[in-house]
């Protein structure tokens, strides 16, 4: 029965001997238990039980700044075999054996500083900043991730993304629904990258860490880089207007020091790409997502002069102000049109044809609230002689070839 039963019957057939042994006496038993909540359980789950809500509170937006603790890890800065009397223990914190003399057990001086040191120690362990980021690599916001540099592309074999550049448009966290995990968070991360020479690519990328998130979305970004052309390597070729959803972007050509006023989110493309002097105007949703596909769509649907001008069969010529608006033939098509041909079913303005006939949205502005002082009557009287000189200069180089007096 002993090898059947085990460890019951042995202690049955104890507690039995005892009571015939001693019958007269009473013998008590007592039940101990080895294992407790505290010593089941870890110490960072014992405090997010403390510190933390339960999820339905989570989803009502309750417990929203708790969880913050500032716990001492007491094993920090402990050595084994050195404690605050300084002894010498062979075999833990000295060698047994040195040379041919064996090492005995004996106390050194009392000066120790090592519970001021382990203290100190623990005064650090809590104390966490937040690192300061250097001014020219802020984001758009601060410290926060959209707006970022986050470095070149991971090498693909022997392909290596040398002087591209990705910077993060969109960080933020979404959530799915598992049926056997429930509410999931995962972040999802939109960057671009390029050389600033006319290749760049962008991309979404979802995962549980931010870090892998941003990895993802930046390797994806560079295996989709796409070709775009541009004018004079610092603007783009003509004015345009491009649609994605609820988003419409109004794009204009700038010339050379001009400079990028537009979203920031378009700044940051066109520095990715390569582009330096532009305007652009937003209707409708600033959704991140979209603003990122029209630019895109508008930029790779623009029209070079040459295919104007093969499609028109018409002279491309170019005034510009820089040039005291002189005109300059940029593309010539290869039999141009006569001046008899009818050209009356066809558009003739330029910015009406390579806009698709669309036209941007412009405000009436608004008289200033000084047009009638007397100090702006006075203003116009002194500029009167002088208001329209700069202008009437450069019409006379441009259409007379010369500066004379009507």
């Amino acid at each position: 029965m002993v090898g059947v039963f085990g460890k019951s019957v042995t202690i049955m057939y104890n507690h039995v001997l005892r009571n015939i042994l001693a019958p007269s006496k009473e013998v008590a038993t007592n039940t101990f238990r080895y294992t407790s909540f505290y010593n089941k359980l870890s110490a960072e789950d014992i405090w997010r039980g403390v510190t933390s809500v339960s999820n339905a509170g989570k989803k009502r937006g309750r417990g929203k700044g708790s969880g913050k603790r500032v716990a001492k890890d007491l094993n920090r800065g402990q050595t084994i075999g050195v404690g605050s009397r300084n002894f010498v223990w062979p075999g833990l914190n000295a060698p047994i054996v040195r040379g041919k003399t064996l090492i005995q057990q004996e106390r050194l001086s009392e000066v120790n500083n090592m519970d001021r040191n382990i203290n100190k120690i623990r005064d650090l362990m809590g104390t966490y900043r937040i690192a300061k980021v250097n001014s020219i690599d802020r984001g758009w916001s601060g410290a926060k991730m959209p707006g970022r540099s986050i470095g070149p592309p991971d090498a693909i074999n022997e392909e290596m993304f040398e002087n591209f550049d990705t910077r993060v448009l969109e960080n933020k966290i979404v959530f799915i629904m598992k049926g056997n995990m429930g509410r999931k968070r995962r972040y999802s991360v939109l960057s671009i990258t390029g050389n600033k020479k006319g290749l760049a690519g962008f991309a979404v990328a979802k995962a549980p860490e931010v870090r892998t998130a941003l990895r993802k979305s930046k390797n994806r970004a560079a295996q989709k880089v796409i070709k775009i052309e541009l004018c004079d390597n610092h603007t783009v070729f003509h004015d345009f207007s491009c649609a994605f959803g609820k988003t419409r972007i109004f794009v204009q050509r700038k010339p050379e020091g001009y400079g990028l006023i537009c979203h920031r989110a378009i700044e940051t493309i066109c520095k990715v790409i390569g582009i330096r002097n532009l305007h652009a105007k937003i209707e409708g949703s600033t959704n991140l997502q979209h603003i990122v596909k029209a630019l895109f769509l508008g930029l790779l649907q623009q029209k070079t002069h040459e295919e104007i001008s093969r499609k028109t069969n018409l002279h491309v010529i170019e005034f510009r102000n820089e040039t005291g608006l002189h005109p300059h033939i940029i593309s010539k098509p290869e039999s141009c049109k006569a001046s008899k041909d009818p050209l009356s079913k066809e558009v003739s303005d330029y910015t009406q044809y390579v806009l698709d006939d669309q036209i941007s949205l412009k405000k009436r502005k608004f008289a200033p609230f000084y047009i009638d002082s007397k100090g702006y009557n006075l203003f116009l009287k002194r500029k009167e002689q002088v208001r329209n000189q700069q202008k009437v200069r450069v019409n006379m180089n441009a259409f007379d070839n010369d500066l004379q007096s009507v």
